[in-house]
């Protein structure tokens, strides 16, 4: 029987939804890593048989990575991204000998070092000079405001946040539950401050679009209560890009900046990290402890005290 490559990436994907139970994202980057190797070795060198993936292939592979250029003309992929093919490509091969086919051990497929990207966030000053920058005399302006104000407030993921519903969120508690990556539940809280702007905001909208925020750009298309009107993750990603070069911030802050913003900020006002863990919905606290090295106070107290530098 043929090895059928295609047929057994699009299994492997179902084992990822229904077994393993990533998210539509994870599983839709999955998809395009695996799909692209598959469509490179359909035209450099076609994969007949298990034992045709082999060490040398996937050298080719990755010397391939390191000098393909994106359809839409990027220059070559950087280090991250190209680990990002191999270690799916490794998932995959996992998966593989799971199902006792003899393939090459995901062990001999190494993945390069790269340089260890510093952990981005905004200080309480930054975090104050941004928040003032929408003009809150319009909706739209009340609207980024809010979008701002809750990424701050909640350390939601901009996905989470894009895919509230207007009925979901209980002003009266100032909270809310959200269901993250691996389906995981969790309730998130809004700060007074939050949750006084949203509450300007649902009094400004004269719609009855279900999706919490909406776009003004473009036509209004009312379809299924508003969903076409749901605001994405990429226009969250524009919105906050506009007012952080208003603020002429010197952080190239995102969404997930603002997360990282929210995580911080609680653990240098005393938060325990296994609290902060669960606000931010990770799954173990390896996760979360990205934060202690710029958020541990005792060792701050520490410096401070010894060091002869501060004498």
């Amino acid at each position: 029987m043929a090895f059928d490559l295609p047929s057994l990436i699009d299994e492997f994907l179902e084992y990822l939804e229904i077994e393993r139970n990533l998210s539509p994202l994870t599983i839709r980057d999955y998809r395009h890593y695996l799909n692209h190797f598959a469509d490179w070795s359909k035209n450099h060198s076609p994969i007949l048989r298990p034992q045709d993936i082999t060490v040398e292939l996937i050298r080719k592979y990755r010397v391939y990575l390191a000098h393909y250029n994106s359809p839409n003309g990027q220059l070559p992929l950087k280090k991250v991204t190209q680990n990002y093919y191999v270690i799916a490509l490794r998932s995959f091969l996992k998966y593989l000998i799971r199902k006792d086919l003899p393939v090459i051990s995901p062990d001999k497929i190494e993945l390069p070092k790269t340089e260890s990207r510093s952990l981005k966030f905004l200080d309480r000053d930054q975090v104050d000079r941004l928040l003032v920058q929408p003009n809150v005399s319009s909706e739209r302006g009340i609207r980024d405001k809010v979008i701002m104000e809750m990424l701050f407030s909640t350390g939601l993921r901009v996905s989470e946040l894009c895919r509230l519903n207007r009925d979901q969120v209980n002003l009266e508690r100032g909270e809310f539950g959200v269901v993250g990556k691996g389906q995981r539940l969790r309730v998130v809280f809004l700060s007074d401050r939050a949750k006084i702007w949203l509450e300007k905001y649902l009094a400004r909208r004269t719609d009855s679009f279900k999706p919490l925020f909406i776009r003004y750009a473009g036509n209004q298309e009312p379809v299924v209560n508003g969903e076409k009107m749901r605001l994405t993750p990429r226009s969250v990603q524009r919105i906050i890009d506009k007012y952080v070069r208003k603020a002429r911030l010197p952080v190239k802050a995102t969404p997930h900046v603002l997360r990282h913003s929210f995580a911080t900020d609680l653990l240098m006002n005393g938060a325990d990290l296994r609290s902060v863990q669960e606000l931010l919905g990770h799954k173990n606290v390896s996760t979360t402890q990205i934060y202690t090295h710029v958020t541990n106070q005792q060792l701050r107290d520490v410096h401070k005290a010894f060091h002869s530098g501060n004498k």
